[in-house]
Formats: C-alpha cells, structure tokens, sequence
C-alpha cells in the first residue's frame, strides 16, 4: 500500500507541474507593448523573441546584403532607368548604376550573353554602415547626367563615351566606395580555355578564377579590377590608384578601398581584348592580355603579325612570312651549330668504326669518340643549340596565339577556318611530324646506343601528338620553321669542307 501511495504521489506532483507550466505559458497575464499600443499574449511575446534573435543573427552574418536588399525594396516603385546611345556603344543601368545592357562595337554578340548573368553592386560605407546608393537624374547634356543621393550626401555625373561609362562621386563627408561582382557559375561543361576569371592590376596582373574558393589576398593599390571572359574585359578602371582590398568566394567578388574619401571616379567598359584598343584607353588595362614571361618577345611578334596582315589581310600568310623572317634573323646565331653539324656528319666513319671496335668497352668508346670529337672541331650538342633557341619564340607565339584577339576566328585557306583553334583534321600537326622526321635524318646521331637513337626518332611522334590540340596557327608556325630551318643547314652543309 504504502508503495502505491509512493506512486500515486509522484505522478501527482508530475501531472501538477505540466498544469502550471502550461497555464503559464498559454494562460499568463498579458503584457501591454506601448510602441505597438496593443496587448501580446505570451506565445506572442516567446514567438517575437525567437524572431528577433533569429533576424539579428542573420543579419550579423550578411549586414551588407541586406542594407542593400532594404534600400532596393524601399525604392524599388520609383526605380528607372537610363539609356546612353553612341555610334559605337549603347549602355542601359537603373538608380543604383547597376548595367543592365551593354553593347560595343567590337563585342561579339555571343559574348553579350555572358553579361546577362553580370551583378554590380555599390555600396557605400560610413561608420560602419554600408548602403546602396540611389540617384535621382538630372540631364546636362547628350549622354550625360547628373546625379544625386540626398540622403548619403552624394553627387556626381555620369556620362558615356567610346564605349567608356564614366562616373565621378562627391560629397561634403567622406564615405568608403565598395564593389560586389557576380559572375555566370562555372559548370563541368565549361571549356577551360574560356573560363571566367576574376582579375584586378596593380603593379602585377592578379586573376581569380570563378568558382574557386580563395580569400587570401593582400592589399595593394587598385587601377582598374573586374571580370575577365578570355577574349572580353568587363573593368572597372579608377582615375588614380587607390589602396584597397578584395575578397573573393566563389562566384562573388569584393573590392573595397581602405581609404575614406570625398571624391571617388571611375569609368566602366565591357571590350574585347584588343591589345592597341586597351592601350588607349588606359588604366593598364592592356595588362589583361596576359602574355606572361615572354611578352618582351609576344609584343614583337604580335606587331608582326599585324604588320604581315596588313599587307596580306591574311593572318596565316602573316605567320608564315614572319616565321621566314625570325629565322634570317636568328641565321647569324645557327650558322656556327650548323657547321658543327657539318663535321659530325664528316666523321659519322670514324665514329662507326669506335663503336664497333669498342662496343665491349663502353669507357673506352667514350674516350676515343670525345678525342675525336675535339681533333675534328665537332661540337655533338650542337644539334641542340637551334631548337633552344627557337623555344622562347615558341612560347611567346603560341601565347599570342592563346591570349590575343586577332587570331579569333581569323582563316587561313581550305580546311582551317580559325587559326586560333586547332587543325580539325590534323594535317597540320601529320605534315609537322613528317618535316621533323626529315630533319632528325639530316642532323647526324651523336649517340652509340642503339635504344636511345631508336627513341630519338620517335620524337616527331611525340611531338605531333602534343601538337593535335594546341592552335593551327601555332603548329603552322613550328612546320614553317622547320622547312626553313633544314634548307638553312642544307645551305651551309654545301658550305662548309
């Protein structure tokens, strides 16, 4: 009995306290809201709460967007938008100098379609509060207006010309101008060789690219950032170098100057990369038709090309004739190879005969073939010395090639319609190999090992191999010079005793 009572007890005391707690949560006094002028019940007061910590985490953690989301729906009915027409340029941005359309005279229409998923976003930032400008217009002049933002203090113009949207921002206190660019995402079936990539230039060329995490950067002075498409610029260029930071995540990225200021100025072109076009327009941006190490070289050459074209209008004929040229050029500094090549050729006898007298003793192979190596003047990396030095113009034109515009979709005759792509049918990268097999036949063989020489000529296959995928225009180049190259040893074989 006293057991049961025991139970009784406790369930008593169980079932009395979920009244209590239930009472109070659903049935406790109200409390008046004097802000609001009404009664909450308690699960309002609980539900509010909750909200509220809730909304003040989330806004902790994206404070920039939603400053910018709040402006954007509180002026969202009044929103307009502005069009600038040129003969060459048509721009079309709403209040907040957000582009909406763009087009330029040397933009492809294909590459328009990387724009669509273009976002922009200013923000400006005093004492720690960032938001997003909205300007009210004011037309000066044909294709100029300008602007103001009451409420941040801010005025300026903006205006359109050559292509360039020029804007320049002035107030009576000093604010911090922010970017946030928004790039297409990158997807498995994108080609690398036209992925996009996130760029800025200072003092160097800085590229990151889309879809790929990274917020290891380090602050330097900014003349222009923005988004790079391989053949298309979209840039921001600033008037004068400023000192600022970015972050990036992967399909977003961040500039923001570390500087406050009252004035602020910068110009917005979305191009292709046309080396002399961005030259003229400034701010470094020819910098973003990244040559790399060997631009020294890439320069030269893409002023050849240009120059041959222009007396041809052929860009195939341009890399032809220019590669004759390189080679006359580099005779001077062949014509001693090619004469040690010569006297190789002389003594392939002698060496034969070493080699068979020898052929158990490979240390005493080796002497007697250096001996005569040295008695005959014979040089046997000689054979070596002209393919280094046409490596760096290799480079250098298979970077022209890759990187610069010219060569887009520029035909040579019959089955290659765009020198920049590669040879569909692989003649070009066969007719290669061929001409390096030829040429491996008419340098002599410095080498006793049988396995190596029979190594040795496989690399014309090798090579066309590596060849198939790379520019025809490239591998035009290399068949080219190769023809060339073996009449000049041919020329000095006749020479030479």
């Amino acid at each position: 009995m006293e057991s049961k009572d025991q139970k009784n007890a406790i369930l008593a005391v169980v079932i009395s306290g979920i009244i209590l707690f239930g009472w109070n949560y659903f049935f406790a006094p109200p409390v008046y809201d004097v802000n609001k002028n009404k009664i909450k019940s308690n699960v309002e007061q609980k539900t509010e709460t909750l909200n509220k910590v809730s909304q003040e985490k989330t806004s902790s953690k994206t404070s920039d967007d939603s400053a910018a989301k709040d402006v954007a729906n509180l002026e969202s009915k009044n929103m307009e938008t502005i069009e600038f027409k040129t003969e060459d340029g048509f721009v079309k941005f709403n209040n907040n100098l957000e582009i909406i359309e763009y087009s330029y005279k040397n933009v492809d229409d294909s590459a328009l379609e990387n724009f669509k998923y273009f976002e922009n976003i200013l923000l400006i930032s005093r004492e720690g509060v960032q938001e997003r400008p909205f300007f009210e217009f004011s037309k000066i002049a044909e294709n100029s207006y300008e602007i103001k933002d009451q409420k941040l203090s801010l005025n300026g113009v903006v205006s359109f010309k050559n292509g360039l949207l020029n804007v320049s921002l002035n107030s009576t206190r000093e604010f911090t101008p922010k970017f946030k660019l928004k790039s297409k995402p990158i997807t498995n079936e994108d080609d690398d060789r036209k992925s996009n990539s996130f760029v800025y230039y200072g003092d160097d060329l800085e590229q990151a690219i889309v879809g790929e995490e990274d917020s290891d950067f380090s602050e330097f002075k900014f003349k222009w950032f923005g988004l790079d498409y391989h053949y298309h610029l979209l840039s921001f260029a600033l008037d004068t170098s400023i000192l600022g930071r970015v972050d990036h995540s992967k399909n977003y990225f961040s500039y923001r100057s570390l500087s406050p200021m009252n004035k602020f100025s910068y110009k917005v072109i979305y191009a292709k990369k046309n080396y002399d076009d961005l030259v003229k327009i400034g701010n470094g941006l020819e910098q973003s038709v990244d040559f790399g190490m060997w631009g020294i070289i890439a320069i030269p050459i893409l002023r050849g090309l240009q120059f041959f074209f222009d007396l041809t209008k052929n860009y195939g004929l341009a890399i032809i004739l220019l590669t004759i040229i390189i080679r006359l050029l580099t005779f001077p500094l062949q014509y001693k190879s090619f004469k040690s090549m010569k006297k190789m050729q002389v003594i392939q006898p002698e060496l034969q005969k070493i080699r068979e007298k020898h052929k158990e003793n490979p240390q005493k192979m080796q002497q007697e073939t250096m001996a005569l190596f040295k008695k005959a003047g014979a040089n046997p990396l000689s054979g070596c010395l002209p393919m280094i030095a046409q490596m760096p113009v290799f480079f250098a034109f298979y970077q022209v090639l890759f990187t610069s515009t010219e060569l887009v979709g520029a035909p040579f005759y019959f089955w290659i319609h765009d020198l920049s792509e590669k040879d569909p049918f692989y003649i070009l990268p066969v007719l290669m190999g061929l001409a390096m097999f030829l040429n491996m036949k008419l340098t002599p063989s410095t080498s006793a090992d049988p396995a190596q020489q029979k190594i040795m000529m496989f690399m014309p296959v090798i090579f066309s191999l590596f060849m198939l995928n790379l520019p025809s225009g490239l591998t035009l180049y290399i068949l080219i010079s190769t023809l060339v190259g073996m009449g000049q040893q041919l020329f000095v074989y006749k020479r030479t005793a």
